[in-house]
């Protein structure tokens, strides 16, 4: 069952690599967030200021960059085949729904961990070249939040696998899945503007607690290594709901065909 898996995913990843045009978008989506810091960066009136908000927009473009790297294959995997008539073949094979879904998970999970990583050596190379300084080294903030993070790409995946499932045609799932890219936005910014909502209990809620802890790093506080392991199981837990809901959507003929 996990070897018909793999091999979807195979060929979803190998076709969305073939895909220069998406691959260059998102490359530039994840790349966005290092050269916007990077040019506030060089403000003198951030550099005399007692509290720069880089922290802040730093952990923002961070959550977006988990949702940018997979968006134009998620676009492309169910709502793309739809439209090209090549998605009800595939479903002829005697494979199992759920080992379809799984399979395009994966591949779209793959773009997703390669945007962030891509970000955060963008962010590394700004750190290097820049006088931006955090209160924690940047090296420990990763290993400290590594599984919480690298669980974030996982459900946007499924996110934008089940609005890929659920829209008709590919400009209506890109179009719903620009909208999903301010999802990490606003809960970044909120978090990020409205001090007084870091409450405890938002840390263990998935993208906020991404958020939180990125937060808190930041700043110099500390984030324990269990909490970032109950983030991340809850997140991994998150996203198998979601695409339990996408096996069972995919089990109905508006599903297939679009009507």
């Amino acid at each position: 069952m996990l070897n018909q898996s793999l091999v979807i995913a195979r060929k979803e990843v190998i076709d969305g690599l073939r895909d220069a045009r998406s691959v260059l978008s998102s490359l530039m989506y994840t790349l966005l967030g290092p050269l916007v810091v990077g040019l506030v960066s060089l403000s003198p009136v951030l550099r005399g200021a007692s509290r720069s908000p880089l922290p802040g927009l730093i952990s923002v473009f961070i959550l977006v960059s988990a949702f940018a790297g997979g968006m134009n294959v998620a676009m492309d995997t169910v709502a793309g085949e739809r439209e090209r008539r090549s998605l009800l073949p595939l479903l002829l094979n005697p494979v199992q729904r759920r080992n379809v879904i799984l399979g395009k998970w994966l591949a779209v999970s793959v773009f997703g961990v390669a945007g962030l990583m891509f970000n955060l050596m963008g962010f590394s190379v700004v750190f290097a070249t820049s006088e931006i300084h955090l209160n924690a080294p940047w090296s420990s903030l990763l290993f400290a939040v590594a599984f919480g993070m690298l669980t974030l790409p996982l459900l946007a995946a499924s996110l934008q696998l089940l609005l890929s499932t659920v829209c008709r045609s590919v400009k209506e799932a890109q179009n719903y899945l620009s909208m999903l890219m301010f999802l990490p936005m606003g809960i970044g910014m909120f978090f990020v503007f409205v001090p007084a909502a870091r409450q405890a209990q938002f840390k263990f809620l998935p993208l906020a607690g991404q958020q939180l802890h990125l937060q808190s790093l930041m700043d110099g506080r500390t984030v324990p290594l269990f909490h970032s392991i109950v983030l991340g199981c809850l997140t991994l837990t998150l996203a198998g709901l979601v695409l339990l809901v996408c096996a069972d959507r995919l089990e109905r003929d508006e599903s297939i065909y679009g009507n």
